[in-house]
């Protein structure tokens, strides 16, 4: 059995190690670093740990040596690399959420360590790992569409998605997380490469903060949504969004992130005192609210991918243009039709919850833990599809594209220095 430490255990890595206790004879948590006593506490009632084996520090968890087989490094985006450096330093394998780091060097220095300690790592790169990614892979790798000639990618990030995450939220500002491509697109940068089996070559990019700042903010709009005039008729009501999911029961992602206590007294001390309750035409955010890139691949096949907040939350969209045939994907159905047939065929996915974080990614979270797990277990670091060469070229990718689009050109993607 392979035993886990948890470093950060807020919404991915709670959600991580719950894999654990749905298959207890594989894995095990054995401890827990967290600075919040009631997420701190919560986990080690979930995992009935004992007193000691919880800690507010990672630091204080390093200095202990390597307490476990693995660590799931979950803190917040800025504070990956060192705690990834120090215990990937004892001998523990690592599954890192992405983003891996926030620069070139950063990447590089986390994929240094980790070949020199000859530990496993894994990035939560959890799309990967969908039963509808594998599905669709394998109908491009097939060769049914023939060559690959252009591909069309669209995220849908949702409108309240935004508003919660990227407006009120941890992801809202730059210099305190990082940018929207890469705190969100990431997934879906390099989704691509690992569905097309090779890294785009050169990279552009259009995108900006639209509407979710002062210009926009409606005549009447206070500070706040509780004392809001006009709060009925906004689609972006925090009272509404979140007053509903408590009502209903809710309780998961994206609630709570908002509140630690269920209750309606709860919800409205959130929304009259922090972050969440703010008017998103008064927030401090600085993170585009769409964006387009537009990449080209070795083969010399082109890709465009779309990111936007204007949206119902859905599932990713994708259509695939081959030479003989057109594939069209929905993250829940692949329709493929065959050019010589003229028929359009529906492969079978295996759909595993939503599409969010609150549903598991579509499978994409219990299948890294799968892979993961099953890696350490094997010492075989073939069983993770999102290992460290492959998660530094979609994250160079990632830089190259934010470069592109702050200015205005065409940027090549520099190449990972080791196999794809």
């Amino acid at each position: 059995m392979i035993t886990l430490a948890v470093v950060g255990a807020g919404q991915r890595g709670t959600g991580y190690a719950a894999w654990a206790l749905e298959h207890p004879g594989r894995a095990r948590v054995v401890a827990v670093a967290e600075p919040r006593k009631v997420r701190r506490d919560r986990l080690v009632a979930a995992h009935g740990l004992e007193p000691d084996a919880a800690v507010d520090d990672w630091r204080v968890l390093a200095a202990r040596g390597r307490v476990a087989d693995a660590v799931l490094v979950c803190t917040l985006d800025r504070d990956h690399v060192e705690p990834v450096l120090a215990f990937a330093g004892l001998g523990c394998h690592i599954l890192l959420e992405k983003p891996m780091a926030l620069t070139e060097v950063d990447c590089r220095r986390i994929v240094a360590a980790v070949e020199e300690a000859g530990v496993i790592l894994a990035v939560g790169h959890v799309l990967r790992y969908t039963p509808y990614t594998q599905a669709l892979k394998r109908v491009v790798d097939s060769g049914r569409l023939g060559e690959v000639v252009s591909v069309q990618h669209l995220e849908p990030v949702g409108f309240w998605h935004q508003a919660h995450s990227f407006v009120r939220g941890n992801w809202r500002r730059e210099d305190e997380s990082t940018s929207m491509i890469m705190a969100k697109s990431c997934h879906d940068l390099d989704w691509l490469q690992y569905v097309l089996g090779q890294p785009p070559v050169r990279v552009s990019s259009f995108g900006r903060l639209s509407h979710f700042h002062a210009g926009n903010r409606p005549a009447g709009a206070a500070d706040r949504c509780l004392d809001c005039s006009v709060e009925a008729t906004c689609p972006y009501s925090a009272p509404r969004d979140y007053g509903d999911r408590l009502a209903a029961g809710r309780h998961g992602w994206p609630l709570s992130v908002v509140i630690d206590e269920f209750t309606p007294r709860a919800l409205e001390t959130a929304l009259r005192e922090g972050p969440y309750g703010r008017c998103v035409y008064a927030c401090d955010n600085d993170v585009v609210d769409h964006q387009v890139v537009s990449m080209e691949f070795g083969s010399g096949a082109t890709a465009t991918f779309t990111m936007t907040a204007f949206t119902e939350q859905a599932d990713r969209r994708t259509r695939v243009f081959g030479t003989r045939g057109e594939l069209r994907g929905d993250g829940r159905r692949v329709r493929v039709y065959d050019f010589l047939t003229r028929r359009e065929e529906s492969v079978e996915v295996g759909v595993e919850g939503t599409a969010d974080a609150g549903g598991g990614h579509g499978g994409g979270d219990a299948g890294l833990m799968d892979a993961f797990v099953a890696s350490v277990a094997a010492g075989d670091p073939a069983l993770v599809r999102s290992g460290p060469r492959e998660s530094l070229t979609s994250h160079l990718t990632v830089l190259a594209v934010e470069r592109a689009r702050r200015g205005g050109t065409v940027e090549t993607v520099g190449p990972p220095d080791g196999a794809f």
